[in-house]
């Protein structure tokens, strides 16, 4: 499970975003149901649904029930709290450390996805079982910025259009920014694409080794290392493109403030700092 030294400044960002819920619902006619299950207990829950990767049931107990996890997360889906939480986060981990965002790389994951759903389909690399594509995005030290989710069958090219665009909600960029992407972007497509956002590409070659040109594609492929860390991610059982967002949205906040908390730890003292380097 997460250390605490996470989880609690997760937690205190997350209950700021939700609505004010009574105990007890004003309208009952008796006025003495059950209390509503804590907001908190329900966060811990999909932490370790996003952690393990196991089933609602497996992870329901006397707590909670499965069917109050699954209603608890889709009314903060509909209330836009996942995004606005990740969104959060990618503010704070700017204002504090400095995203670097001249040196952008993108590049695409094949996840399983048993279970099919809105955004699956047949995977090249696993005899055709279903899978999941994210094309994902990261600054220049690996912090996610976005993703497009599309089936495992889509090729990494026509995925490019889409994601740079997940850049407009960070606010002002800066002049030059360089792209890095790997082999399976190279055509005059992709530099058309990128010169039309006023982006620069650097691609690497095909049937050239990748270890000397790789620059700085690494970091992204990092950052898919962190999210497959994340068992529901890196096997999806979930149909819904909204949960599956939702889902990224949380490791994506996880992944910011984590990265946060290591390099804040250097130049920056508070409270509940560590005392040992996290």
């Amino acid at each position: 499970m997460l250390p605490s030294r996470l989880t609690e400044p997760l937690w205190d960002q997350l209950a700021s975003l939700l609505p004010e819920r009574p105990e007890y619902h004003p309208d009952h006619p008796l006025g003495c149901h059950r209390p509503r299950i804590s907001d908190r207990i329900i966060f811990d829950k999909m932490l370790q649904l996003l952690r393990f990767g196991c089933s609602y049931q497996a992870i329901a107990d006397t707590t909670c029930s499965a069917t109050t996890i699954r209603n608890r997360r889709n009314e903060w889906i509909r209330l836009g709290v996942f995004a606005r939480f990740k969104q959060i986060a990618l503010e704070s981990y700017d204002r504090i450390v400095g995203l670097v965002l001249d040196q952008i790389a993108v590049d695409g994951s094949i996840t399983k996805a048993p279970g099919g759903g809105e955004v699956s389909g047949r995977s090249p690399v696993d005899r055709g079982k279903q899978g999941l594509k994210r094309s994902g995005m990261t600054d220049g030290y690996g912090i996610p910025l976005g993703r497009v989710l599309a089936g495992a069958n889509r090729h990494d090219s026509p995925l490019l259009a889409p994601t740079p665009d997940r850049l407009d909600d960070l606010g002002p960029l800066p002049d030059d920014i360089t792209v890095h992407l790997d082999a399976g972007y190279d055509s005059d497509k992709t530099r058309a694409l990128l010169s039309e956002r006023g982006l620069h590409g650097r691609i690497a070659h095909k049937g050239e080794k990748a270890p000397i040109q790789a620059s700085q594609r690494w970091h992204v492929e990092r950052t898919h290392a962190w999210q497959n860390a994340f068992h529901r991610l890196a096997r999806c059982y979930e149909r819904r493109l909204t949960v599956i967002d939702a889902s990224f949205d949380l490791a994506d906040a996880v992944i910011t403030v984590r990265s946060l908390i290591r390099q804040a730890w250097m130049t920056h003292r508070w409270d509940a700092r560590p005392h040992r380097s996290p």
